[in-house]
């Protein structure tokens, strides 16, 4: 199978490693020269093309399938739309109009697209509430990329991430001092990112999969279990309450910390898929070592 990533930053590179080492042929789409050269250092093709630019997008050659990895570049609903919706809909009709288009196109989202549950379990068949603009853009790409995309006959797709940490992205520092505010965090490792794009390109054809990891869990049972695998005090910890009556919050701040639910993997372990890294104990492995080597 033929896969052009576009948007092939953190989670597309490892993704078209794991493409390949599965025999497959990825194509890595990305804007800048530093960012090819980062495809083509991890081993694979690059393409330089703007993935919201059609005229761009005629470099990348056909393919069996397109996987929409792209970041907004900012974080307002504004540059979130003109990628996530404007941009979605340009690269899906680019593709779609070919002569030979790809069968699938996935698109990968977020978990913010929920809302708050109050702590409650969310699944694939939750309905979703966006709180904020931007995530109100996100459930609006999710409904181009299913809905456009089978005007052109492809198949199309939606990954939804939880929280993705993994090398350089580890933010021990955030957790091993300062305080930490109680709450749910939903995690995903970035190789088990790559790997549930992977499994939804090649093991099953739901149109809609939730990827997170076996374990949602607290911000203090994460920080607390860190520093004592990390060997140092556990930080303070203090309630939401506590942190919500602070003056020094941002609106988007805010709404995080009243946003809380858990997200289950029923149904993708179900069908099969088998995670590198379950929980935040294996993910965390690593970064755990390096720290303490570190601090010898």
């Amino acid at each position: 199978m033929r896969v052009a990533i576009l948007g092939c930053g953190y989670v597309g590179i490892e993704l078209g490693r794991q493409l390949r080492e599965a025999g497959h042929d990825p194509v890595g789409v990305r804007r800048s020269e530093s960012g090819a050269a980062a495809i083509e250092d991890a081993g694979f093709e690059a393409v330089r093309a703007d993935v919201t630019d059609a005229d761009d997008l005629t470099r990348v050659p056909d393919v069996d399938a397109v996987v929409f990895a792209a970041s907004s570049g900012g974080r307002d609903a504004a540059a979130a739309r003109r990628v996530y919706v404007e941009g979605l809909r340009t690269a899906i009709d680019a593709f779609g109009e070919r002569d030979s288009p790809p069968e699938q196109f996935v698109y990968t989202s977020s978990t913010g697209v929920y809302g708050d549950h109050g702590g409650d379990w969310v699944d694939e068949e939750t309905d979703l509430e966006p709180t904020t603009a931007k995530t109100e853009v996100l459930v609006e790409a999710e409904r181009v990329a299913r809905e456009r995309a089978a005007v052109h006959g492809m198949a199309g797709r939606v990954v939804r991430f939880a929280g993705l940490y993994g090398p350089d992205r580890y933010r021990l520092e955030r957790y091993l001092s300062g305080t930490v505010v109680e709450g749910y965090l939903n995690m995903l490792h970035r190789d088990d990112a790559a790997g549930v794009v992977r499994f939804a390109l090649t093991e099953t054809d739901e149109p809609v999969l939730l990827a997170v990891d076996d374990e949602p869990v607290s911000r203090t049972t994460l920080a607390e279990w860190l520093a004592d695998a990390c060997g140092v005090e556990a930080p303070e910890t203090v309630t939401r309450a506590e942190r919500l009556d602070a003056d020094d919050l941002s609106e988007a701040a805010r709404r995080r910390l009243t946003t809380s639910k858990r997200c289950s993997n029923r149904l993708l372990r179900s069908l099969g898929y088998e995670f590198a890294y379950p929980t935040f104990r294996e993910g965390y492995a690593d970064a755990v070592a390096a720290y303490r080597e570190s601090e010898r």
